[in-house]
């Protein structure tokens, strides 16, 4: 397996792309609490083993988790514990919204 390092953009694009689904940001800040194996994640999380496997791999492919082999069974684990620091400064943030503006999906673009 090819690991190539993401540039500063590719970088900020595919963790912006993991943290746009709210169970891909339930997962990440579960792994930056501790690793977990993918049955405690999913009741952890209270959703399908077959949709946690689903996001995932999606988190694995932005390469924002990795699987760790341990015997038989695998546990997933932040890919670098910067990412975990990064993750506590956006869940402390604090977001400037106007009450009557509300946040517009991708398709439809940033502007009215």
């Amino acid at each position: 397996m090819l690991t190539t390092i993401a540039t500063d953009i590719d970088a900020l694009t595919r963790f912006g792309r993991a943290l746009a689904d709210p169970i891909r940001c339930r997962l990440l800040i579960a792994l930056n609490e501790a690793p977990a194996h993918p049955a405690d994640l999913a009741d952890a999380l209270g959703i399908s083993r077959t949709r946690l496997s689903n996001h995932l791999a999606c988190l694995r492919d932005c390469g924002l988790v990795v699987a760790v082999p341990v015997g038989r069974r695998v546990r997933y684990e932040l890919a670098d514990a910067r990412l975990g620091h990064a993750l506590d400064h956006l869940h402390n943030a604090v977001l400037a919204v106007e009450a009557d503006r509300t946040c517009v999906d991708a398709e439809k673009g940033c502007c009215p």
